[in-house]
C-alpha cells in the first residue's frame, strides 16, 4: 500500500471514529433530560455559560454539555453535597442567551474534596425538577437505627 493511499485509510478511520462518538452523544442527549445553561464560577461578565441538558441519577444530577463529544458527564452534582447559595434574575449580557423568565442559581458543592462553585440558569420547569430533586434528599441529621 502506497503512503497516500495509507494516509487516506487513516484520515477516513479517524472521521468515521469521529461521527461515531458524535452519534453516540447525539444519542445520549436525545435520551431525555432537562434542558439548562451551567457555568463555574469565579466567572465574569456573561462568559462562561454552556448549554445543555440535566439528567437526574438517584442521588446525583449529570450535566451534558451540547458542544460536548465526551462520552461521560461534563459535570457531576451530588445531591447531598450541593447547597443554594442564591437567586437571581439574568443581568447584562446574560440577556443574550437568557430570557427574562430564567432563574439563576448560586451552587456551592459543599464535598471537602471539591468545593466548587456554579451558576446554573433555568426556566421555571426546570427550576421546579431541581428544586424537587434537591429538597427531596434525605436529612443529614438523619440516621438509619438498628432495629
Amino acid at each position: 500500500m502506497s503512503a497516500p493511499m495509507f494516509l487516506m485509510a487513516v484520515l477516513v478511520s479517524v472521521l468515521f471514529l469521529l461521527v461515531l462518538a458524535l452519534t453516540y452523544r447525539l444519542w445520549k442527549l436525545r435520551q431525555g433530560g432537562t434542558a439548562a445553561i451551567l457555568r463555574d464560577l469565579p466567572a465574569v461578565g456573561g462568559h462562561g455559560w454552556r448549554h445543555g441538558v440535566i439528567r437526574y441519577r438517584g442521588g446525583e444530577a449529570v450535566f451534558y454539555r451540547l458542544s460536548s463529544v465526551r462520552w461521560w458527564p461534563d459535570r457531576r452534582l451530588s445531591r447531598r453535597g450541593i447547597e443554594i447559595v442564591s437567586r437571581r434574575a439574568p443581568r447584562g449580557d446574560e440577556f443574550d442567551i437568557m430570557t427574562h423568565e430564567i432563574t439563576v442559581l448560586e451552587l456551592r458543592d459543599t464535598d471537602p474534596d471539591r468545593r466548587l462553585g456554579y451558576e446554573m440558569a433555568l426556566d421555571r420547569g426546570a427550576l421546579t425538577a431541581f428544586l424537587s430533586w434537591l429538597e427531596s434528599r434525605p436529612s443529614p441529621r438523619a440516621r438509619r437505627r438498628n432495629i
